[in-house]
């Protein structure tokens, strides 16, 4: 099935479908939801997944933040298309770009690990470097 789609990098006119496309997603929670400014930037660095007559099937976006980070965002695949390595060719099109510009390192915030595992990422890098985090909003001394 995956024969039927390919991966290209998206533009703005994407954007507005794009805003349709997400809406089910951030329902479902499983992404937040995003402005017409924020999808304008994801865009920049964003892949979309198109079927057939340009039909966005998914979406992927690699947020750079430096020449040493950047984290995929926004992974979501068309809930009748999931499973059919879509959003693989979505992370490695995403991971492609950040070795094209020297990015040392690829994020990804999940609750889906055994997929990203799938696709190379770790718990740990090398070093045994690891990612803390701390929700500050949940720590206050009252």
């Amino acid at each position: 099935m995956t024969d039927l789609v390919h991966i290209r990098s998206a533009k703005h006119d994407d954007i507005s479908r794009l805003a349709e496309f997400i809406v089910p997603f951030v329902e479902q929670e499983k992404i937040l939801p995003r402005t017409s400014d924020e999808l304008d930037e994801l865009v920049e660095t964003g892949f979309v997944a198109i079927e057939g007559n340009d039909k966005i099937v998914g979406f992927a976006s690699l947020e750079i933040y430096s020449r040493k980070m950047a984290e995929i965002r926004s992974l979501v695949v068309a809930e009748d298309r999931q499973g059919t390595g879509i959003g693989k060719k979505l992370v490695t099109a995403c991971v492609e770009r950040a070795r094209q510009r020297n990015i040392l390192e690829v994020m990804v915030i999940t609750s889906s690990d055994d997929f990203f595992q799938s696709c190379g990422f770790d718990f740990t890098l090398p070093g045994e470097k690891k990612a803390l985090f701390i929700q500050p909003h949940l720590n206050e001394k009252s």
